[in-house]
């Protein structure tokens, strides 16, 4: 382990330096793009590994801001982290000396949350600010401080912390949601591994990345499996071991690169997807007249003859999986606009989440929004190139897949959102053709 890398520590409450993406559109996108592993687990799984003091080791992490942020919160509580290699990362909580994550990291980043359950059931205390993360409407924290509570905990909120703190090891007990929610589920799992007897979690969210979680809690020794699609059951150990796991694909990535190949007319092989985590989605396609092709570990996005204006459209809506995730609701928007007719959504998850359409108008979408939850696009749009501001990361992803489409060139502020959840986002277009280029704020160029 020489050349490995610790992490250090450093708060900075904005990017170093403010960045757009500027892109100019009409490209067919063509070639094999590879997907890299998902942020909605890698977080997770970087936060499991304070469940051991031994060493575990991650392949297939991505390399993006949101994973930068959770290992630099790490290692200030103390935990040993280095990355010894592109992709790689390997932790070791053996000694964890500050039992406290600050409002810096949960501004910065929602999953510094999942800290919460780890390190209350293995340290029995905890001071936790409440999380940050994209403005897409009310994601509150009480599920999972519901869930510590019924397993013993002792929790009192003052000055935006929780202060969480357990009098011996946490008591196995059923965990009820009032609704399904991922990291809800996940943060109650991972605390009850190393609590007295058995939990049981229902309603248990379903999505891949939780079993992928699952399977990593098993490889370090956890007694924890899923008895039936909507229960989780856990029976506690009192220690648990190191592990070596590789994350699984990120389907979200996947899924925006599907809608990136159809909206330009292209043809894009997704190496390395799961064709059995986007059922939903895939779906959506199929309805849509997108025409693709699964292979065991890739999709395959063929819109070479049947490409936009020629979709048929669609009415959608998001839903916990196996329904349609909301993180490819707008993505599929995107795919929407190109669509030969009237196409409605609905989303279920969060209120906020369709404002960000705002800027796809700006670009030459027909879209009327209804309330916070519904909308309506009419197709085909001619879409042309803009200016436009990105609010969180899936819009983000979304807008540079409509300057894509779109003729002329676009500039798209707040790059660094994207930055969050895609690694090395632009190489990849790049990789497929398209003319897409990240320049500091105030930057002129001429070459893409």
């Amino acid at each position: 382990m020489a050349d490995a890398r610790p992490f250090h520590w450093e708060y900075r409450p904005e990017p170093i330096t403010r960045e757009i993406f500027r892109v100019e559109g009409g490209r067919p996108l063509l070639g094999i793009v590879p997907i890299s592993g998902a942020k909605n687990a890698a977080l997770k799984l970087l936060a499991a590994a304070v469940l051991t003091g031994e060493r575990c080791r991650f392949e297939n992490v991505p390399e993006i801001e949101d994973v930068r942020v959770m290992a630099e919160t790490l290692a200030d509580l103390g935990v040993l982290v280095e990355h010894p290699a592109p992709n790689i990362y390997e932790i070791a909580s053996g000694d964890v000396e500050w039992l406290f994550v600050p409002l810096e990291a949960a501004a910065r980043m929602r999953a510094s949350f999942m800290l919460l359950g780890p390190l209350l059931t293995r340290f029995g205390r905890v001071i936790i600010s409440n999380p940050g993360g994209d403005r897409i409407g009310r994601r509150p924290v009480d599920l999972h401080v519901d869930a510590m509570r019924a397993l013993g905990a002792d929790i009192e909120y003052r000055n935006g912390y929780y202060f969480a703190t357990s009098p011996g090891r946490l008591r196995g007990a059923d965990v009820t949601f009032p609704l399904v929610s991922v990291m809800g589920t996940e943060n109650a799992m991972l605390a009850a591994t190393l609590a007295s007897g058995k939990t049981t979690i229902r309603p248990a969210a379903q999505e891949p990345e939780v079993d992928d979680l699952i399977a990593f809690l098993q490889a370090m020794g956890a007694a924890v499996s899923r008895t039936s699609p909507d229960t989780i059951e856990v029976e506690g150990r009192r220690r648990l071991r190191g592990a070596s796991h590789r994350v699984v694909p990120d389907r979200i990535e996947a899924g925006t690169f599907a809608v990136a190949a159809a909206v330009t007319g292209g043809r894009v092989t997704l190496e390395g997807s799961r064709p059995e985590h986007l059922p939903a989605f895939l779906d959506v396609l199929d309805r849509c007249g997108v025409q693709f092709a699964t292979g065991q570990d890739s999709i395959t996005i063929d819109a070479t003859t049947v490409g936009p204006g020629m979709f048929r459209p669609c009415a959608i809506e998001t839903g916990p999986y196996p329904g349609l995730a909301t993180d490819l609701q707008p993505p599929l928007c995107v795919l929407l606009t190109q669509a030969d007719g009237r196409s409605t959504i609905h989303e279920t998850i969060f209120e906020d989440r369709l404002e960000w359409m705002s800027a796809l108008r700006r670009m030459g979408a027909r879209i009327s929004i209804h309330g916070g939850h519904e909308a309506t696009i009419a197709g085909p749009a001619r879409l042309h190139g803009a200016e436009t501001e990105i609010g969180d990361l899936r819009a983000g992803a979304s807008l540079i897949l409509a300057a894509l489409a779109a003729e002329g060139t676009s500039t798209i502020h707040g790059a660094h959102h994207v930055q969050r959840g895609y690694e090395n986002i632009e190489r990849k277009f790049l990789d497929l053709g398209a003319r897409i280029e990240r320049l500091e704020e105030g930057t002129v160029s001429t070459t893409s």
